[in-house]
């Protein structure tokens, strides 16, 4: 694996959860030193059909907070995606359950994207999919409330990686 790697981000559909969070995860990333700066940062779904456009909620909702999701196309996860990544960051259980049926090979450590909060909190992200523009708000400010551990989380991880 290329050094520093990709953090995969997972849904369901990829058109809702994991692009907001990919796109959040990235910006914090951006604001990083070296070697954080230079993680890539994608996201996929376990039952995404390729080339769906992200949903126009999840437009918003990042737009509201500086961030622009609109070139946004969905794409299945796959074998190669997981070969890739440091670290594969889920909404829910049962991604992590899909992503363990799929992929024979074990995959790199799989997480959920509010493990790593520092006091107890409820880990998984509800799906906003057709919901109105306030669940997608209350979405991403649960995703924009984990950045900060897993910005550190990943800081801990290319550590060891490179140990």
């Amino acid at each position: 694996m290329a050094q520093p790697g990709t953090v995969v981000v997972v849904c369901t559909a990829n058109i809702c959860r994991s692009p907001m969070a990919a796109a959040l995860l990235a910006h914090a990333l951006a604001a990083q030193p070296e070697p954080l700066r230079r993680l890539k940062v994608i996201s996929a779904g376990v039952a995404a059909r390729g080339g769906e456009q992200v949903s126009e909620n999840s437009v918003v909702a990042l737009k509201k907070v500086g961030l622009n999701a609109a070139g946004h196309v969905s794409r299945p996860l796959t074998r190669e995606l997981l070969a890739e990544a440091v670290a594969v960051l889920c909404m829910a259980e049962s991604h992590r359950a899909m992503i363990q049926l799929l992929f024979d090979a074990p995959p790199p450590p799989v997480h959920l994207f509010r493990e790593f909060l520092p006091r107890a909190a409820e880990k998984e992200i509800a799906d906003p999919y057709g919901g109105p523009l306030t669940r997608y708000e209350a979405c991403r400010d649960e995703m924009v409330e984990a950045v900060p551990s897993l910005v550190e989380f990943l800081k801990k991880r290319l550590a060891a990686e490179k140990a």
